[in-house]
């Protein structure tokens, strides 16, 4: 098993960090690439909010993302129970 996380450069020395770096890279290169183009479609007026596990990590190598909310979404399905119950 290889945990995601930044090793702290795209070429590295042995096999786990390499492998660390196409995911961490890789995940950061699909974020940037669909806000970019949600924002050509949206305008550029748009907040981008990162949620979940992965969200501090995936922000901290990338500008396109203006805020984290990591709890977003359990906190979404709180209130929809809150006003359902």
């Amino acid at each position: 098993r290889i945990d995601v996380r930044d090793p702290g450069q795209v070429i590295c020395r042995n096999t786990v960090s390499s492998m660390q770096s196409g995911m961490f890279y890789g995940y950061v290169g699909q974020v940037e690439g669909l806000v970019s183009r949600m924002k050509a479609e949206m305008g550029d007026h748009v907040t981008v909010v990162a949620t979940g596990g992965l969200a501090q990590l995936i922000s901290s190598a990338t500008d396109c993302i203006d805020h984290v909310e990591p709890m977003l979404t359990l906190e979404g399905l709180r209130l929809i129970y809150e006003r359902n119950k």
